[in-house]
């Protein structure tokens, strides 16, 4: 069905709406909701195209420096050099091959993974709510809401019920905003706009039914990001592959600007100097470094998703790898997350039947944000039938009252209980039970129930208040009712720590990773859990005391810090801030409605998977368990995956880099082209099979154990001290080649073929360890890689194919003396790699 578009249609009523977009209470059938998604689209921000076969194959020769030799190639062929011609497109053609298998791996891997943690709604099809992923929402449907719910698109409220919605993601509203059915005219603004909910934002309490008028881009948020154009921001990984290939670029468009120059002013043939020129800016660029990292990262989210780590985001990883703070929540990381009642206290610390009552009908009756606590006083069995109570209004929760209220009718009378944090529920009341069944002013009760409180949390209790108060039958509740109360007693409960805990706390400090516990409890609770975990204690920042601080004492202090007691949500995202901004690496873990900023402004947002939707979406990593140990094996795995990644650009700017440079420099001073082109790639091709395993490789424990961080720098010394090295061992090679064996231009080029592949690949399992190659073994794919490739390599003078290449046979004498020059260019690079890591730091 064509539907036009809808023009302020928070101005019309739900029953006009509704028919606009031909839709009942019912809900749209599936078949018509399926055609409405291929009209609209998916509903999402983010292009939802899927990379073809095709595209991701032809991806692989993209490349300029391919093309170009592509083009080349093709010219030379035309001038009658057919055989050279069809081997250069063979070893492209092969080389694009593997690089496609392995990317296409790694592309439908990390798919499925993604799969698991996509964002899902409740949404009323052929009259039945079901579960759908968010991107199938069309405009017309009918979402169910809860507290906790993302917002799909834009719609209008059909119905709803204490409904409060933290809209700070689209206006900069700090505070959740109530809304209603109430219609509003066309001309509101999206502050005024009371009974309409917009993509992007999220439902603190309450619930409601929404129609869906507009879905992705056609949403003010979607509005928005197209206006803006908004990208990510680039990570620092992202950053230094960026720098990384910048480099090499200058580096290789100067060397073969100058060595084709050379070769043409030496009257060597244009063409087969522009082919020699190319095939080297393929030699030298590490075209697989794409496919490479494609195949670790996705790797990686395999073995960590073994793990039970979801990595959402693949560039994340590297700054998981390199975290060394990471900020959590206690109750369901460090505790059981179970909290259970321990005793309902009055005012003398004696348990007392009443209040006990009182606080089980608050929480049987309330209907916001469900939490663990009211789950706890929900389970109470013999306390009150709940039956004979009406419940007449309500007043939800929220983080500035913290508070939650509701009204009962019984006997003949209505009765106000309002159950939350003490401090706040102690500000409304002006009278108390003495305990002795008096009602007496507050303020005399006010130091006997502040000493209970601490004692109570000096024990590990939590603690929350309750107060009662009598009002006219039928009278409406506002927050302004909630004064003139009577302070009942203090409800203590008791979430224990988790098992092991304390020595996942060591496991993470262990690998450099210092945890700091940002807790909504008071101080004293906070201390006694701290040190029981052996966190330092000592220095306690609260959430008041926050407030006082400027950012740069905050900064200051934050790295002698563990504990941060009594912390509003909105000051989760300064401590994240003010760790940042000290040099950490810092990791947040939520799961609740308002950890979604902290989340957001950490390096790495860490959610669960049965958080709210607000916190996964804003998450980078979802564990599928609330347990830091299932952390502790997510960071080793990241580190793994980050090591080998770094691997792969050692070894491409070592062994490869020094072996092309080599074959410049030997251009110049040689009557003849020290290799072909095709031989150039046929190398380029042969060191690269063992690279491709990299991803399965072991790694150091010294890798795992500190958090490491990209590094131009380092890479930049590395490059040069060892194609250094390789290079002096490649001008060995052309002494022994020229002056001791007198080889001929076809002997010199199939022994420096020999020498260049079989060293640059042994030279691997020295180099992807900083400890010696005995201590460190490498995985059996990379070691059968590398003996594979030697073999082959060996293999080829002697084999049926050794007259395309331009090879021929070689004496025994010549692989003696390859064999020791191998062996001297790996204990040099064994020594010069100790040395280098003695004085060169990561």
């Amino acid at each position: 069905m064509n539907i036009p578009p809808i023009e302020a249609f928070w101005s019309r009523k739900p029953e006009e709406l509704m028919q606009q977009l031909s839709v009942t209470a019912n809900g749209l059938s599936q078949a018509e909701a399926e055609s409405r998604l291929k009209t609209f689209g998916a509903n999402s921000l983010t292009s939802q195209k899927q990379k073809t076969v095709l595209k991701l194959l032809f991806s692989q020769f993209t490349s300029p420096v391919v093309v170009i030799l592509i083009c080349a190639d093709i010219l030379s062929l035309f001038l009658g050099d057919a055989t050279d011609a069809i081997i250069i497109f063979v070893v492209i053609a092969v080389s694009g091959l593997l690089g496609f298998i392995q990317e296409k791996g790694a592309y439908d891997a990390v798919s499925k993974l993604k799969n698991l943690i996509k964002s899902n709604s409740q949404v009323i099809r052929d009259g039945v709510a079901k579960s759908i992923p968010s991107e199938e929402i069309v405009p017309g449907d009918i979402v169910v809401l809860t507290a906790g719910n993302l917002i799909p698109g834009d719609g209008l409220l059909i119905e709803s019920r204490d409904l409060y919605v933290g809209e700070a993601a689209l206006t900069g509203e700090s505070f959740p905003v109530e809304k209603s059915v109430e219609t509003v005219p066309a001309n509101a603004t999206i502050n005024q706009r009371t009974n309409s909910l917009f993509m992007g934002t999220n439902v603190h309490s309450g619930q409601c039914k929404l129609l869906i008028a507009a879905t992705a881009k056609n949403t003010e948020f979607g509005k928005i990001s197209q206006r803006l154009n908004i990208t990510p921001a680039e990570n620092e990984f992202a950053a230094g592959i960026k720098k990384f290939g910048y480099l090499l670029a200058q580096v290789t468009g100067i060397l073969v600007i100058v060595i084709f120059g050379v070769n043409v002013g030496l009257h060597k043939p244009v063409l087969d100097s522009f082919l020699f020129a190319l095939a080297l800016a393929v030699g030298l660029t590490p075209q697989l470094l794409p496919a490479i990292i494609s195949v670790n990262l996705a790797k990686g989210t395999r073995r960590m998703a073994e793990v039970k780590v979801i990595v959402k985001k693949l560039e994340s990883i590297e700054n998981f790898g390199s975290m060394n703070v990471l900020c959590s929540d206690k109750t369901g990381t460090l505790t059981e997350g179970v909290i259970s009642l321990n005793e309902c206290m009055d005012n003398k610390g004696v348990p007392n039947a009443p209040l006990k009552k009182y606080a089980y009908l608050n929480a049987a009756l309330e209907t916001g944000f469900s939490n663990p606590i009211d789950e706890s006083l929900r389970i109470l069995t013999g306390i009150a039938d709940i039956s004979q109570y009406k419940k007449t209004d309500e007043i939800p929760y929220d983080f500035t009252r913290k508070r939650l209220s509701i009204t009962i009718e019984e006997n003949g009378a209505q009765t106000l209980i309002s159950k939350g944090a003490l401090n706040k529920v102690m500000e409304v009341c002006t009278l108390a039970d003495n305990g002795d069944g008096q009602v007496v002013p507050m303020a005399t009760m006010n130091d006997k129930i502040l000493a209970l409180y601490n004692s109570y949390s000096e024990q590990g209790l939590r603690t929350l208040g309750l107060a009662i108060k009598t009002i006219p039958l039928g009278q409406k509740i506002t927050v302004a009712d909630e004064t003139g109360m009577t302070f009942l007693g203090i409800l203590t409960f008791e979430d224990i720590l988790k098992e092991g805990i304390d020595n996942t706390i060591k496991e993470l400090l262990g690998l450099g990773i210092r945890l700091k516990v940002i807790s909504g409890d008071n101080h004293l609770i906070a201390a006694h859990v701290g040190g029981k975990l052996g966190l330092r204690n000592d220095n306690i920042i609260t959430g008041p005391m926050l407030e006082l601080m400027r950012t740069d004492a905050l900064v200051e202090q934050i790295n002698s810090v563990d504990i941060f007691a009594e912390i509003e949500p909105n000051q989760k995202e300064r401590i994240i801030l003010a760790c940042k901004k000290a040099g950490n690496v810092t990791g947040y873990m939520g799961d609740g409605i308002n950890d979604a900023v902290a989340l957001h402004a950490a390096d790495v947002g860490i959610s669960v998977n049965s958080g709210v939707d607000v916190a996964k979406e804003a998450a980078d990593i979802v564990l599928m368990e609330k347990d830091l140990h299932v952390l502790t094996n997510g960071v080793r795995e990241g580190r793994v995956t980050f090591a080998n990644t770094l691997k792969y650009i050692f070894m491409a700017t070592s062994a490869n880099f020094g072996n092309m440079f080599s074959m410049a420099g030997a251009s110049l001073f040689l009557p003849f082209l020290p290799l072909l082109p095709k031989q150039i790639l046929l190398t380029n091709l042969l060191t690269d099979l063992p690279e491709m395993t990299i991803a399965t490789d072991s790694v150091d424990d010294d890798w795992i154990r500190q958090p490491r961080r990209w590094n131009l720098n380092f890479i930049k010394k590395f490059m040069v001290i060892f194609g250094l090295i390789s290079s002096v061992f490649d001008y060995t090679t052309f002494f022994v080649l020229l002056i001791v064996l007198h080889s001929n231009m076809v002997q010199f080029r199939t022994g420096w073929f020999l020498e260049s592949v079989i060293s640059a690949s042994f030279v691997v399992l020295i180099i992807r360890t900083r400890n010696s190659v005995f201590r460190s073994r490498p995985s059996r794919y990379l070691l059968g890689a590398t003996i594979l490739t030697m073999l082959v390599t060996i293999y080829l003078p002697y084999s049926p194919f050794a007259g395309l290449f331009g090879f021929e046979p070689f004496s025994f004498v010549f692989f003696a003396a390859m064999i020791g020059m191998v062996v001297l260019y790996g204990i040099t690079a064994e020594i010069a790699k100790k040395i280098f890591y003695k004085y060169v730091k990561m």
